[in-house]
């Protein structure tokens, strides 16, 4: 189980961009929604747990994160790695002069287990068998789609436990979002791989997870269980842009969010 105590993260030695965050992702295969505007401070979020904070010159400076009942907070990204916890970063980032299997192969960086490799390489293309015909072309030339899996796929191969899933719908079509979310539920379901996942796409991120966090400023603002979240009024509104009644805002009236903020009241 992931567990994120009441941290606090700074950048550049003074700029506080996470204020008290907490929530868990409990294991076994469960996948918890983590909802927000940009700047919200999600991405931040998944650095923290991932290491790749000290990338950028931030720290967590207040709070714990637990994985499995060991502090990792302090860890470098490999260490952190090595346990299971994977993060997919936003952007659909790759070796793009590489072929497909090369950037798979990319994820066992830290393995030495010959055959378990095969395995899951197998695996990977199970779940993505477009990526079969794929596995020798550069991966430069995909589709935006087609690079999703390519990256999702690279994490599979970490010997996974944990993804830390980044806005996987960014600038993809509604269809292919569809397609891939539905792979990564199977798989989730199927290898017991939790998934902490970072998504605007609150309608689509709440269909596949069980839970949800709401971020503003830095702060979690609201939680609850999926479908309790798709009926709560805020959440509708300001996410899915309904009102009471079903009908849609106008973005006009969802700005009005930012200055009402009913929950944290």
């Amino acid at each position: 189980m992931l567990k994120i105590n009441n941290i606090e993260v700074v950048y550049l030695k003074s700029i506080l961009v996470l204020r008290g965050v907490s929530l868990e992702v409990p294991d076994g295969g469960s996948i918890v929604a983590l909802l927000g505007a940009n700047g919200a401070g999600k991405t931040t979020t998944l650095k923290a747990v991932s290491g790749l904070l000290v990338t950028e010159e931030g720290e967590v400076t207040d709070g714990s994160i637990e994985f499995e009942g060991v502090r990792i907070e302090k860890n470098r990204p490999e260490a952190t790695a090595r346990l299971g916890v994977v993060q997919v970063m936003e952007g659909r980032r790759m070796f793009r002069h590489l072929t497909v299997e090369q950037n798979l192969m990319v994820g066992t960086a830290l393995r030495n287990d010959v055959q378990g490799i095969k395995r899951d390489l197998d695996m990977v293309y199970n779940y993505f068998p477009k990526l079969t015909k794929l596995r020798r072309s550069i991966t430069g030339y995909l589709s935006g789609g087609e690079q999703q899996m390519v990256v999702v796929g690279r994490a599979m191969m970490a010997n996974l436990k944990l993804m830390l899933l980044d806005e996987p719908s960014l600038g993809l079509a509604p269809l292919m979002v569809e397609e891939i979310f539905k792979i990564i539920q199977k798989f989730s379901t199927e290898q017991k791989v939790s998934i902490l996942l970072v998504e605007q796409n609150a309608m689509a991120a709440l269909s596949l997870a069980s839970y949800g966090y709401v971020m503003e400023n830095g702060r979690i603002v609201l939680d609850g269980p999926s479908e309790k979240l798709m009926e709560n009024e805020d959440v509708r509104e300001f996410y899915f842009g309904l009102s009471e009644a079903g009908k849609k805002k106008s973005y006009r009236d969802v700005k009005h969010y930012k200055r009402r903020k009913r929950w944290l009241a």
